[in-house]
């Protein structure tokens, strides 16, 4: 029995370090990179994506830069333990809904989660730290909660975007 208990609080240590290990990773790419880096291709400056962006849904540059950092730290190949892929962290099943044929291209990837986050503003009346809860949480956590759900996870996540912006 020790040794099973042992090796589990093994196994999760490593696990705690391993991420550590890939949120520094990431974040040294992101230091490296920020903004203006390009995507895969390397065609664009993820900066003008950002921009055409904000011009086409009408979302504030300044709001897709903070959730692109703090959703992915700009890294184009980024996938959350949950499955969430590319820049603005788009589960498979939204992004297909977006009509995104790949996650990890930068273009559709900002472009997509820029459109989807503008329905979530719009579904909560222009609200952004209700939108930024939808975003992360779901649409259907938000009304459940009558607000801001009480998930410590999206509660840091909405304090993190709204400072960046």
């Amino acid at each position: 029995m020790f040794h099973k208990v042992f090796l589990i609080r093994l196994l999760e240590s490593l696990s705690l370090l391993l991420s550590r290990n890939a949120r520094i990773s990431a974040e040294q790419h992101h230091l490296s990179r920020h903004p203006s880096n390009t995507g895969i291709s390397g065609k664009e400056p993820f900066s003008e994506i950002i921009s055409r962006a904000s011009e086409k849904y009408n979302v504030n540059e300044k709001v897709i830069n903070a959730v692109i950092k703090h959703e992915s730290s700009f890294n184009p190949r980024a996938v959350s333990h949950c499955g969430a892929q590319g820049l603005m962290q788009l589960m498979p099943a939204t992004a297909r809904s977006l009509g995104v044929t790949d996650a990890f291209d930068a273009e559709q990837n900002i472009m997509a989660g820029t459109r989807y986050l503008k329905q979530k503003l719009n579904e909560f009346g222009g609200n952004l730290p209700l939108a930024l809860a939808a975003y992360n949480a779901g649409s259907g956590t938000v009304r459940k909660y009558g607000g801001i759900p009480p998930y410590k996870e999206t509660q840091t996540y909405i304090n993190r975007v709204m400072k960046s912006v």
